[in-house]
């Protein structure tokens, strides 16, 4: 029944969580035909979504307007309506609390959500990354205490998001994407739900613990591979080697080489925290992850390190940081988007204002920020700061919406962490380069 309805897109889809991974993703099943249900806790998401605004930088506002208009897509807190859904899929956070342990706590209230509402020929497919084992081990037997049997009376599968904010080219419909299913019921059906919405291949694993690995595997590549080219950024600089001109260089050879770039240290809701899920998992199978920890910790000493050369650069034009006007430009942890989750930029303003400097933040796409149990506010960028500033720290490599040749023109000494000026030629005696 369920495919047949998956086939003639009668089937009603559940998408719960409408953040940067649930509403791009309600939009694109959406677009491909299903009456899509879309759920939050947040009133204010609700409302935006039913309204037709877009607070997602990936969704194209005139598609979810109309989707909107056509009924295609509505958006409630009302979770009883998951009873009208054949399709729930769970796209929530999955947070590290403050020792680094996964807080499972949004998936286990969702799958209690949907186990109070789960019918017969229904799909749940938990998209949130989190540890190998998740799906089979916590979401299934919540929804087996209905007495309902999984690949009986229901599919459960996992299929993790692939979202990479702000770039151009991979959205959510023309992503690759990976589903494993607790049987091959639940591969079968949920292959077939992804292959009726994405214009991309779906490629299908043995068990949910190989989709689960695969995300894991996919960040813990890029935090290790970022944190040694940071560490050999540190020694380059005391060598007096320049080490955008090494990685330049070793680009040039055709295989054995893949390109990664030193910064103020990663962000985002994926890098720095599923390599800790792994981690966490590991240690029941009485195994220590020794790499995925350490290039952990070289990763965030990055933002105490950025400060630290900052001090360096006042030292030799005789200041010191206390006191010191730093403008810090970019607070966002990516260039060109909003989304501030994670960002080593904020570790860096923590840093500089323990060392009692007074800084003032510019961020073009971000008007405001939760900082230390509050709101903070950006600043304009303008010729004034920048002559205000004793030091201009630039930590998001945002590419649209700054003048950067305001910021060289006018001030008397430019830290550019992400090496961002050089995608505008833009040099200057008063620039110095992570």
């Amino acid at each position: 029944m369920l495919k047949e309805k998956i086939l003639n897109k009668s089937a009603v889809v559940g998408v719960i969580g409408l953040g940067y991974v649930g509403l791009p993703l309600a939009v694109e099943k959406a677009k491909a035909g299903f009456k899509v249900i879309g759920f939050d806790i947040q009133k204010r998401r609700v409302d935006m979504v039913n309204r037709g605004q877009n607070y997602i930088g990936d969704v194209v506002t005139e598609d979810l307007q109309r989707l909107v208009s056509e009924e295609k897509l509505h958006a409630t807190n009302d979770f009883d309506r998951l009873r009208e859904c054949d399709v729930a899929t769970i796209c929530v956070p999955t947070p590290l609390d403050k020792f680094k342990q996964p807080d499972l706590t949004y998936i286990v209230n969702t799958a209690k959500d949907i186990a109070k509402r789960l019918h017969r020929e229904m799909l749940v497919v938990l998209e949130s990354t989190t540890y190998p084992g998740t799906t089979e081990e916590v979401v299934k037997p919540i929804l087996e205490s209905t007495g309902l049997k999984c690949e009986e009376d229901f599919y459960l599968a996992f299929s993790p998001e692939r979202v990479d904010p702000g770039n151009l080219i991979y959205k959510t419909k023309n992503t690759p994407k990976v589903v494993g299913g607790v049987g091959k019921k639940s591969t079968e059906v949920a292959r077939l739900l992804y292959e009726s919405v994405l214009e991309a291949p779906v490629f299908v694993v043995s068990s949910p613990k190989e989709a689960e690995m695969s995300k894991i595997l996919e960040n813990t590549f890029r935090i290790v591979n970022i944190a040694l080219i940071n560490e050999m950024a540190i020694v380059a600089e005391k060598m007096k080697i320049n080490i955008w001109e090494v990685i330049e260089a070793a680009s040039t050879k055709p295989f054995g080489f893949m390109p990664f770039y030193p910064g103020p240290g990663v962000g985002g809701h994926c890098i720095p925290i599923d390599p800790f899920y792994l981690t966490y998992k590991a240690r029941e199978y009485d195994y220590h992850t020794r790499l995925i920890e350490l290039a952990g910790e070289i990763n965030d000493y990055m933002p105490e390190y950025v400060v630290h050369r900052a001090m360096q650069l006042l030292n030799q034009r005789k200041k010191c940081m206390n006191g010191a006007k730093v403008l810090l430009v970019g607070i966002a942890y990516k260039g060109d988007i909003d989304d501030v989750r994670e960002s080593p930029a904020l570790k860096v303003l923590e840093h500089l204002e323990k060392n009692m400097a007074d800084v003032v933040v510019v961020d073009p796409y971000v008007e405001k920020f939760y900082y230390k149990e509050g709101d903070r506010k950006t600043e304009k960028l303008t010729k004034e700061l920048c002559r205000w500033a004793d030091i201009v720290i630039i930590t998001t490599a945002h590419k649209k919406r700054i003048d950067y040749s305001v910021i060289v023109e006018n001030s008397e000494l430019i830290f550019d962490t992400k090496n961002v000026l050089k995608n505008f030629g833009i040099k200057g005696e008063n620039v110095v380069v992570l």
